[in-house]
């Protein structure tokens, strides 16, 4: 009985390395996807940024008027919500 008890504790402590193992390299495969995702995320974002940068440098006034109206659009609308709630 008792050499049989021995042999599924040891089947269980096998296995449950196993398992350990399996699990510490999903973790590692899990943190290296996500890096590769932050990284290309942050190299898209680097490339989005100058470019931007670079359409406002070579047409500035262009964006000044945009950022302009932008400005109006959002203050008109948000007076106007804010008014009707104040009446309502």
């Amino acid at each position: 009985m008792r050499t049989k008890s021995s042999t599924i504790a040891q089947e269980l402590e096998d296995e449950a390395a196993e398992w350990k193992t399996k699990a510490r390299e999903a973790r590692i495969a899990a943190m290296d996807a996500t890096r590769a995702a932050y990284d290309q995320l942050q190299e898209k974002t680097i490339a989005y940024t100058k470019a931007t940068d670079q359409a406002i440098r070579n047409h500035t006034y262009a964006s000044l008027g945009i950022a302009f109206g932008a400005g109006m659009l959002l203050g008109l609308i948000l007076k106007r919500r804010n008014g009707q709630a104040e009446t309502e």
